[in-house]
């Protein structure tokens, strides 16, 4: 990300918290689906690995089921909109009630859980995080993984995710269709370099 979008967002995440041991926190977006949440629970679940699931509220709507098993697995769920608008090229308030419509559905399932919200590509402007930060902790991030690039090789997404991870660093993933290729290859192979890196995995 430009240096400047840390400046237009003030109070957004980019990194986890410091820890004694190191740590990367782990994010998943545009999910949850049947064909690829459940197998990413899995994964993290051999590892004892906590994530960060950045729903889209249209996917939610129509797999609650796969929603619940994110969060009966420990795991915790975002805001990603409902549509997966971007803010760069959607209106102030039609952005803002698509915001609202996904919190719904998953204030529908976890009512009383904090409330997180990434925007959709990154795609954001000082204003509407103005308008969404004092209800949402916004989350960027440190390291993409571009799995969802099918330009992208599995081998090379996965030495480039490894490169580029340190202490800290708020890594994202995609549970989607679209990053399946890339994803069943680099997920279970960097959580398993890692953690022979002595490295954890936990949540925000």
């Amino acid at each position: 990300m430009p240096d400047v979008m840390h400046r237009w967002l003030p109070g957004a995440v980019w990194q986890g918290p410091a820890a004694a041991q190191p740590t990367v926190y782990l994010t998943f977006d545009d999910g949850p689906i049947p064909e690829e949440t459940p197998w990413v629970l899995e994964q993290l679940a051999r590892f004892d690995a906590q994530a960060l699931f950045f729903c889209v509220g249209d996917n939610v709507e129509r797999h609650p089921d796969v929603a619940r098993q994110v969060l009966d697995a420990g795991h915790q769920l975002g805001n990603h909109t409902h549509h997966h608008r971007s803010g760069w090229s959607t209106p102030r308030e039609a952005y803002l009630q698509d915001v609202a419509r996904c919190q719904q559905a998953l204030d529908a399932l976890q009512p009383d859980a904090r409330r997180y919200f990434r925007p959709p590509y990154g795609r954001t402007t000082p204003s509407l995080h103005r308008a969404l930060h004092p209800d949402y902790q916004v989350v960027m991030w440190d390291l993409l993984t571009c799995d969802y690039d099918r330009a992208y090789a599995p081998e090379r997404c996965l030495r480039d995710a490894l490169r580029y991870t340190r202490p800290g660093a708020v890594v994202v993933f995609h549970d989607s269709l679209k990053a399946s290729p890339n994803l069943r290859y680099v997920l279970p192979r960097y959580l398993e370099a890692l953690r022979e890196q002595g490295y954890r995995f936990g949540a925000l």
